[in-house]
């Protein structure tokens, strides 16, 4: 299989990467710095949002996109560069080299569904700025999809987590020197997904041509903040932090992060499970595999 995966160099596109290339996919990767590559992968340096970057004359079976900049990201005007310029300027390069193109969006795209289960049918209702945009970028992918005849998928990934992510650099390393604070009490409920599984769930979507579907993916456990926070403050032997009030939260991380931090989320992962076995189906396994080794 020939992959092209965009954000070949970030958290999630480079380990997809890897995975791909384990499997003896051939597998050409959208990167910003040519420092972060993955062995094997063939290197396309591009900016997304500058549409003078050239696509090899390769037609892939698969096109993963995984490029995006995040909340962090306040800036609204390169928000909407980065987001929906960059998947615009990306289908007009890959239009006729490929028939099939996955998605990775966010369960931020459900809004606050008031204590409802989200699955794949629920109403998409965006309340915050940044995954508006997102959606833009989606809704456009889609409907370019539609009429050049492309097989299009979405995946609405809850919170990825892993080794050498936000999980180490902003919660264990600060629970360590004990500079973490949890936004408010906590208890709004949350939906995790190791790294490991979001990759194979994306490898699975394409080994097995699910065409024009969208999948609800987090693990099978349903869990709060400050539990995902306290079980990782007692694995590694440190104290369980305290809160900050919400308005000092926003004022450091922005708005948008926060609500879609805080905006309470249970999912039902039945549909994706029909065709893929979680290695953590929750996240305390998930935890114990990255702070075990």
């Amino acid at each position: 299989m020939k992959a092209l995966v965009t954000g070949a160099s970030g958290f999630i596109g480079s380990r997809l990467a890897r995975r791909l290339i384990s499997e003896g996919d051939e597998v050409y990767g959208i990167i910003h710095e040519k420092s972060n590559t993955v062995n094997g992968m063939r290197v396309i340096t591009a900016d997304l949002s500058n549409s003078t970057f050239d696509i090899p004359d390769v037609n892939f079976d698969v096109v993963y996109h995984l490029a995006a900049a995040t909340p962090l990201v306040k800036d609204k005007k390169k928000q909407k560069k980065i987001n929906l310029e960059g998947t615009i300027n990306l289908f007009e390069k890959i239009k006729n080299k490929t028939n099939f193109i996955i998605y990775a969006s966010g369960l931020g795209v459900f809004g606050n569904p008031n204590n409802s289960t989200v699955n794949e049918e629920s109403k998409i209702q965006p309340d915050t700025d940044f995954v508006k945009i997102r959606l833009e970028a989606q809704k456009f992918l889609k409907n370019a999809c539609k009429q050049n005849k492309i097989n299009f998928s979405v995946c609405y990934f809850g919170d990825v987590y892993g080794d050498g992510s936000w999980f180490e650099n902003m919660i264990v390393n600060r629970l360590k020197n004990r500079t973490f604070k949890i936004p408010g009490k906590g208890d709004y409920s949350k939906c995790f997904i190791h790294v490991d599984d979001a990759v194979g769930v994306l490898t699975v979507i394409a080994k097995n041509s699910a065409h024009d579907e969208s999948y609800v993916v987090a693990d099978s456990t349903s869990t709060t903040f400050k539990e995902f926070v306290d079980y990782t403050a007692d694995k590694i032997g440190a104290k369980r932090p305290g809160g900050v009030p919400m308005f000092l939260a926003k004022g450091v991380l922005g708005g948008d992060l926060i609500k879609l931090l805080t905006t309470p989320m249970k999912i039902s992962n039945e549909k994706i499970s029909k065709i893929y076995t979680f290695k953590y189906p929750s996240y305390k396994e998930g935890i114990n595999s990255i702070l075990d080794n």
